[in-house]
């Protein structure tokens, strides 16, 4: 009786720490983690491009963490943004360097580099490959900022409500495009155009545009831009366009390793969808859409234009080293597509 009597009371004991152990890890629940997030996207286009990944992040993260989804220009104007990250005002941010007018050295770089990549598979090959990733990560953790991961969205090609057949159908076009892709197009007579992304279809109907040099046929059917544009120009100046997870350095440290590691997949399964859906896309709607009409400058004179990009370059690698860093990236990268010939680069 005296041994069971000893054994219920250390039973108790034993009982009574491990409650007082276990407790607090069950009822002391840690914070949720909310992050404001903008995109570059408007609704309709960001349902495709930035949803799925967000829904996904939301679920995985079983109420650990919460991403509150912002569409383009709802929380600041997209020139703006990556001065709101940089305070803190937005957490994350969706875009390519170039509309969040980002202060760095790679900006030019993001969106549409004229000419440097032929398809979308060369954005991840150069960003996990041939260093970008890293020079772009440097870049901006000078800054604050904390540069996720980089991936590749549809080409740059012109979609106008008169047709193009030839570099001289260009001439006074007034173009809502990217500010890099639209200072190399003004040699070609083109005059950019800047304005918030979801006045464009207004503008086009009132004429204050002629036409957009913004993404491929698949946003021009999934934003609406089709209707009111009806024509599409074969050539682009850019295979794919380069767009980027970015975060606030300092809310990206508050976050756990094991979300950090989940936001990275998520993003991941972001560009891994792009790549089918607008490869897929592309080819699909230039032979079933009904909107537009398919024009063609032919290949010897967009030929000069090719030349043109190639200066462009040179240009842009004079204005500062790692400028002229990446450029040599882009250059060695292209030789060896090149080189490797079909399918690589015809």
């Amino acid at each position: 009786m005296n041994s069971r009597r000893e054994f219920v009371k250390k039973a108790g004991m034993a009982g009574a720490v491990a409650a007082a152990t276990v407790a607090p890890a069950v009822h002391a629940q840690s914070p949720k983690i909310r992050w404001r997030m903008q995109t570059y996207a408007g609704a309709a286009l960001g349902q495709h491009v930035i949803k799925p990944a967000v829904d996904a992040f939301n679920l995985a993260a079983n109420g650990q963490m919460v991403i509150e989804l912002s569409y383009a220009d709802q929380l600041v104007p997209t020139g703006e943004l990556f001065r709101a990250m940089q305070r803190g005002t937005i957490d994350c941010v969706q875009s390519d360097d170039d509309s969040m007018a980002s202060p760095t050295e790679v900006t030019v770089f993001g969106g549409y580099f004229p000419f440097a990549s032929r398809y979308s598979l060369d954005v991840p090959v150069l960003f996990h490959q041939y260093g970008l990733g890293e020079i772009w990560a440097t870049e901006y953790a000078k800054l604050g900022v904390k540069h996720i991961s980089a991936g590749s969205w549809d080409p740059c090609n012109f979609a106008t409500k008169k047709p193009i057949n030839s570099l001289k159908d260009l001439k006074g076009k007034k173009i809502f495009t990217f500010p890099t892709a639209g200072r190399f197009l003004k040699q070609f007579g083109v005059v950019p155009v800047t304005l918030p992304y979801e006045d464009v279809e207004v503008a086009m109907q009132t004429g204050e545009l002629d036409g957009v040099a913004w993404s491929g046929i698949t946003e021009d059917y999934t934003v609406g831009w089709a209707k009111v544009t009806g024509h599409f120009l074969t050539n682009n100046i850019s295979g794919a366009w380069i767009g980027s997870f970015f975060a606030n350095m300092n809310s990206w440290n508050k976050v756990p390793p094991h979300l950090q590691q989940l936001l990275r997949l998520a993003f991941d399964s972001s560009h891994y969808y792009r790549q089918h859906w607008y490869w897929g896309g592309e080819a699909k709607l230039r032979v079933e859409g009904t909107q537009m009409k398919l024009t063609t400058i032919p290949d010897a004179e967009w030929k000069t234009v090719e030349v043109a990009g190639r200066k462009f370059w040179d240009e842009i690698a004079k204005e500062s080293p790692t400028k002229a860093k990446v450029v040599a990236i882009l250059k060695r990268y292209n030789a060896v597509m090149e080189k490797a010939g079909q399918p690589y680069r015809y």
